[in-house]
């Protein structure tokens, strides 16, 4: 008997990496594709465990979830940094250059 391929295992992986090169674009992006490619991952390893001689792609589905992890890790740790630079320079300092500049200078101390 042929095996199939293993549902879902490519468009987690894809996800994952995806999810990967944009934790950058605001993190808005990147966090969703990231779970998606998670929960898409853990779906496709869960068929694949009830009958793993019908199935193949299982590195697939596992590298999926791994990128899926990463992809998350990266994008909440690039909003938590979002979020604590607003909170330190301030939301005020963002209508104005000038302020925005003196902030800056004096968290980074330079």
């Amino acid at each position: 008997m042929e095996r199939k391929n293993l549902p879902n295992a490519t468009v987690s992986l894809v996800l994952g990496i995806l999810s990967i090169l944009t934790c950058l674009c605001y993190g808005v992006i990147g966090l969703p594709l990231g779970i998606i490619a998670f929960i898409l991952g853990n779906k496709a390893l869960k068929v694949n465990a009830t009958d793993p001689d019908n199935f193949k792609g299982a590195g697939s589905a596992k590298a999926g979830k791994i990128t899926g992890i990463i992809g998350i890790i990266l994008n909440l740790v690039f909003l938590l940094t979002i979020v604590w630079l607003i909170s330190k320079i301030g939301w005020d300092a963002f209508q104005d250059q000038e302020v925005m500049q003196e902030r800056v200078n004096e968290l980074f101390g330079v």
